[in-house]
């Protein structure tokens, strides 16, 4: 049950997030179902909007560096949906997770909802995981396309000459979209969550399908295959 105050921030991008489940609605649902109950006071919300380069860097982004010192100065804690909407590097998150155990200016505690009682080792390693998944997006994002234009695909080219590439293009794009739950799947199971339980989660989260439906738990156990 939240206690406190607390001040949310929120990150999305300029680029399309709702395969991902990180666009604006879906984090600001998170944070209310954080703060549905217990004696709590949400001071201010920031939203940070970027182009997905640079993202981790706090020099491009105004709007945290503007709710960490609105932390400091109302003693409030950060509160943010997913780990990731915070940064995706390591050394970012462990260096605010160092001056959180401070006393001086610098000191901000955040918390994360989709992981609210984790400890500084798990938050250490979920970091680790959406970094790591950050990279592997971006690396076979590339594959794809570069197998994809080896095989002769044309975007938006009809036809049977061109049925087949464009399959393989589907199924490679199939496990783009599994790779980019894969953080958020891998938090699940760190929860000891049921198939069925991350379902119900992905679906109250406002995160959706490929095609952009509600989630079923067939859905579910095929992203899973891909993943494994």
């Amino acid at each position: 049950m939240a206690q406190g105050k607390y001040i949310a921030y929120y990150r999305v991008s300029t680029q399309k997030q709702g395969a991902s489940g990180l666009g604006l609605e879906a984090q600001q649902e998170a944070v209310r179902r954080y703060l549905n109950g217990g004696e709590w006071e949400l001071v201010d919300e920031f939203v940070e909007t970027e182009t997905g380069k640079g993202a981790d860097a706090l020099a491009k982004r105004p709007q945290l560096r503007a709710s960490l010192e609105a932390c400091r100065k109302s003693g409030a804690r950060l509160l943010i949906a997913k780990l990731d909407r915070l940064a995706r590097n390591v050394h970012f998150i462990t260096g605010l997770m160092e001056a959180s155990r401070g006393n001086g200016k610098n000191a901000v505690k955040f918390v994360a909802c989709d992981m609210p009682d984790a400890n500084d080792l798990t938050i250490h390693l979920m970091a680790a995981f959406a970094e790591h998944e950050a990279r592997r997006i971006s690396e076979r994002t590339k594959d794809a396309l570069a197998m994809a234009k080896k095989r002769g695909v044309i975007l938006g080219k009809a036809g049977a000459a061109n049925l087949k590439p464009n399959i393989h293009m589907r199924q490679a794009n199939a496990n783009i979209f599994a790779e980019k739950l894969r953080g958020q799947i891998e938090g699940f199971t760190l929860r000891k969550l049921s198939q069925r339980a991350m379902v119900d989660e992905l679906n109250q989260l406002g995160i959706r399908t490929a095609r952009g439906s509600t989630w079923s738990l067939v859905q579910l156990q095929r992203v899973i295959r891909r993943l494994a």
